[in-house]
């Protein structure tokens, strides 16, 4: 788990998007449905009087349990390192995880340290990864914070004048988009849990990206201009000549037929979805069962 300059904006939600999709896929909608709860506030806090060492321990514990790991001996050692933290990937039965020496006066963050590494673990054992150290770090943020357990990630990041934090591979507003997503999957609301001012406008931020998702054509709820131009796109995708065809976007893309077809990505999982070009109709995704009402 690396730091660097904190990033704004959404550069990698091409990688968050593969990432929450590979998540329902290897995972299933059953096994997904299973994180419904993300580790509480009460199960991470760690103040100044308890023990450093036994108290990094419980917290993993609490991550262990979150991600669905089995129980087993971990060894959390702090040192002096260039990274917030790194774990070994092993299958167990021991884990060792070690952290920054700065954790050890600033303990309020150790559960976010703890998440990403503790997720590594999880990936690991899934046999889930994505090809790069890049991808591959933001694959394990993205599954930290929709498993429940990455809104800590998020909490860690503050700016007061000269001094800034963030935790994690993901911009802040990515987090927010993430969290953002788990929270309309699950309806789970996590914007009482956060102690940074930041956190709670880079989620805030995030959330408006969601809904803005959730407007796009053809789903029904896409707002008049958006409408206009998926109607002009869909004329020229009828025309014989196919001179007029509009080249397939990220939003949508027309498939001749018969019957004419139309895909699009799920706005909750981004699995791809084919429907009949026939105007209103409700469409069930296949890999995380949500109902998105759509006029095509």
């Amino acid at each position: 788990m690396g730091g660097s300059e904190i990033e704004h904006g959404y550069p990698h939600l091409d990688t968050v998007h593969a990432a929450v999709h590979a998540l329902f896929t290897r995972l299933s909608y059953d096994t997904m449905s299973t994180f419904a709860t993300s580790v509480l506030p009460v199960d991470v806090a760690f103040d100044d009087t308890e023990d450093l060492h036994l108290g990094a321990q419980r917290v993993a514990r609490a991550m262990f349990r979150q991600l669905r790991l089995p129980d087993a001996r971990t060894v959390i050692t702090f040192r002096e390192m260039e990274h917030a933290a790194a774990v070994e990937l092993t299958a167990g039965p021991e884990y060792f995880i070690e952290l920054n020496d700065r954790f050890a006066k600033h303990r309020k963050d150790i559960g976010a340290a703890l998440a990403h590494e503790v997720t590594h673990l999880y990936l690991h054992r899934l046999d889930l990864s994505f090809p790069g150290t890049r991808d591959n770090e933001i694959l394990t943020d993205t599954a930290a914070a929709y498993l429940g357990a990455g809104w800590l990630l998020l909490d860690a990041y503050r700016e007061h004048g000269p001094f800034s934090q963030k935790l994690g591979y993901l911009t802040p507003e990515e987090f927010g988009y993430v969290l953002a997503q788990r929270a309309g999957f699950f309806g789970e609301d996590p914007s009482p849990w956060f102690t940074s001012p930041q956190a709670y406008d880079a989620y805030t931020a995030g959330a408006a990206r969601v809904r803005r998702d959730a407007r796009r054509p053809p789903l029904a709820a896409a707002p008049w201009s958006a409408r206009l131009r998926y109607a002009k796109d869909r004329r020229a995708a009828r025309d014989p000549r196919g001179a007029g065809r509009p080249p397939a976007t990220a939003d949508y893309a027309f498939e001749s037929g018969p019957p004419p077809r139309v895909s699009f990505r799920c706005p909750a999982c981004h699995q791809r979805i084919r429907v009949p070009v026939r105007g209103r109709l409700q469409a069930r995704c296949g890999l995380c069962k949500t109902l998105l009402d759509c006029d095509t």
